[in-house]
């Protein structure tokens, strides 16, 4: 906004919206500043200059001539919203309500210009606001439970204005405030005690079930504490309702337990209240429980022990009938025989206490002793099973006479049929005992018995080097035991890529084909002692013999493995490993040296070189006794190399002998 002088002296206005500014933020910004600007000018000045047209609800102040209706003169722009709207200011002073939890100074409307603008328009709205996103807690009643979900309206109604709170509200349209609502439940629910137990409903209900009354009321503090299982019983079940359909909270009957209750026995025990056999913990439960003390059943002809504590006297006592003789003398009187008979042909009859007692029919009492008498005693690893992992739990349907003859009667068979042919016939007892499924007792020395003897190497490979499966997703009972190929291939990879197929192909004195066996043995893959060199295009002879494989057989890639060797390609020629140390001296008109025309592979020195036929100068008389480097003496770089020159070699005598010596 900037201020400029026009032609006739009056100031004039000009709007500037900034960059990055939203209209909303920017229209706030300037009726703020215009206001302000309003009442620090003078009357005359502030007649002529309006910050906009105010909106719909504030239509009728608009005009310069009422800014002050609702601005105060003075340094600022001081506003007068509270003294209109005298409803809000009065919640505003009794912390009450929204507007309350803003924290506005009493007195004050400055802090209302933060939600509600004004000089914005005729259709501009002074509230904005969206109920879904609202946090009613700001209100100071914050909507719990089932009032959580409720729409607003639902509450917010004309209907439900307190009239004390009508005369305060100035919108004449009460559908459009939400002012007037009182936080207590009687303005929106209806008292179903009408009155009768005052008008706080929280004492005894709550937001998330109006039935549920647990929490909140206190019956102990009526004439009729609840205890025992009457504390979860629902109201209704005492509370019925009166004559004109409404629960019954006073008045009601409680001083025996035939208000309630009738009498299960039909009077046996007339001349006995209730309470001299029970209490409210449980009517259905023995002596020690719910029955009273007085009552002793251990005094009777069958004292009540273990489990037999707690069953209800009625599966005993039929229909309630006390007088009525209960047998008693063996378990089978009352409890059904869960065997079927199984147990029928024993000496006791199959009679229950011989295995279980009254503490509980689980654990049973034939334990891994009593086992041992039996036509399969439990050894090994079999003594620490459950018995449910044998006698399979089928309810009545149980079988405690299973087959035993073989392991497979009760184990499946891991390794799928493999050993189901001679010998072995499935007998896992050849290869396993009692004592573990692993590790197997088939030994080194059984191994040796069938087409696969273990030597070498092969001797200290664990079993599962060998006998796994391909993937590990497979079930165990993939493992191979039997393979048709025993072939080296069948377990190593060749890591010469079939450069010695044909050598391999080879037959030993079996019969058999060798394949890696042709070069290696069992006690060592770096045995290479059954590969004849000589019968290949180069027989190691010589210094060869010394030689490393990898100094001939170099791996490619900067390996340094000898199995990354490619042997197809090791040199033949002697200049292909070895470098002329002669400088080409002695090379051909292909640019070769042959060195075995002078050197064999025994050793470099002394030279085979015939100085007589392959030169122009015969060494003759004392000639034949020089050494080489008596006269072979001239140095030449070659190759950043010093070499020894032997062309061209000065044959006149002059050269090599003084002149003294030549006339002696």
């Amino acid at each position: 906004m900037s201020r400029n002088s026009n032609d006739r002296g009056a100031p004039s206005l000009r709007l500037r919206f900034s960059p990055g500014r939203s209209e909303w933020a920017t229209r706030i910004h300037v009726s703020t500043v215009l206001a302000v600007l309003l009442l620090m000018l003078p009357p005359i000045a502030a007649g002529q200059i309006s910050p906009g047209p105010l909106s719909n609800a504030h239509s009728g102040l608009d005009g310069a001539t009422q800014c002050t209706d609702c601005h105060q003169r003075g340094g600022q722009a001081v506003l007068k919203c509270l003294d209109c709207h005298t409803e809000i200011a009065a919640r505003i002073t009794s912390k009450r309500g929204l507007h309350a939890s803003y924290h506005i100074a009493q007195g004050s409307s400055q802090e209302c210009a933060r939600c509600h603008s004004e000089h914005n328009g005729r259709a501009f709205p002074l509230i904005k606001w969206d109920p879904k996103s609202f946090n009613h807690k700001e209100t100071g009643y914050p909507l719990e439970g089932k009032h959580a979900g409720l729409a607003c309206n639902k509450c917010h109604s004309p209907e439900k204005i307190a009239p004390g709170d009508r005369a305060q509200i100035k919108m004449k349209d009460l559908s459009r405030t939400w002012l007037g609502i009182s936080p207590a439940c009687a303005g929106c629910h209806k008292d179903a005690h009408e009155g009768r137990l005052g008008p706080n409903c929280q004492q005894c209900h709550n937001d998330n079930d109006w039935k549920d009354v647990s929490g909140k009321f206190d019956h102990a503090k009526t004439r009729y504490p609840l205890t025992g299982l009457h504390q979860s019983v629902k109201c209704n079940k005492c509370h019925v309702n009166d004559a004109e359909g409404k629960p019954r909270y006073a008045g009601l009957p409680f001083g025996k337990c035939s208000d309630c209750h009738s009498d299960p026995h039909k009077g046996s025990f007339a001349s006995q209240t209730c309470q001299s056999c029970h209490n409210t913990s449980g009517w259905k439960k023995v002596l020690g429980s719910s029955l009273s003390a007085n009552f002793d059943h251990s005094k009777t002809k069958y004292p009540l022990l273990g489990k037999h504590q707690t069953v209800d006297c009625l599966l005993c006592h039929v229909n309630g009938d006390f007088k009525k003789p209960v047998a008693f003398a063996r378990c089978l009187d009352c409890h059904k025989d869960e065997h079927i008979g199984q147990f029928a042909k024993r000496s006791d009859g199959g009679e229950c206490a011989a295995c279980h007692t009254v503490d509980g029919w689980k654990p049973s009492l034939f334990d891994v002793r009593a086992h041992q008498n039996s036509a399969y005693p439990l050894e090994g690893k079999h003594s620490a099973l459950e018995c449910a992992k044998c006698h399979i739990p089928r309810g009545k349907d149980t079988l405690y006479k299973i087959n035993f003859a073989q392991c497979s009667d009760c184990h499946k068979d891991e390794h799928d049929s493999q050993f189901a042919g001679t010998p072995y016939l499935n007998r896992c007892e050849q290869c396993h005992n009692v004592n573990g499924f692993v590790p197997s007792t088939f030994t080194l020395a059984r191994h040796k018995q069938i087409r696969f003897n273990l030597t070498g190497g092969h001797l200290a490979t664990p079993c599962g080097d060998c006998h796994k499966v391909a993937e590990s997703a497979q079930p165990k009972s993939k493992v191979p035991y039997h393979w048709k190929d025993l072939s080296c291939e069948s377990c190593h990879t060749d890591p010469h890529k079939g450069q010695f197929q044909k050598r391999m192909l080879q037959v030993g004195q079996d019969g058999k084909r060798l394949g890696c066996e042709v070069c290696h043995s069992t006690k060592t893959w770096q045995d290479l002692t059954k590969f004849d060199h000589s019968k290949t295009d180069f027989a190691l002879v010589g210094a060869h013999r010394a030689v490393a494989c990898i100094d001939c057989h170099k791996p490619s890639n900067l390996s340094t493995k000898l199995v990354d060797a490619d042997f197809r390609l090791a040199p033949s020629q002697c200049d292909e490993c070895h470098q002329d140390v002669h400088g080409a001296q002695f090379a051909r008109a292909d640019r070769k040296t042959t060195c075995a025309e002078c050197h064999n592979s025994m050793k470099w020195k002394p030279s085979m070189f015939d100085h007589d036929k392959r030169t122009t100068f015969p060494l003759q008389g004392v000639h034949r006794n020089v050494r080489c480097d008596g006269c072979h003496k001239l140095m030449k770089p070659v190759e950043a190399k010093m070499v020894l020159l032997y062309k061209p070699t000065p044959k006149e005598c002059a050269a090599c002998h003084t002149p003294e010596q030549l006339h002696k």
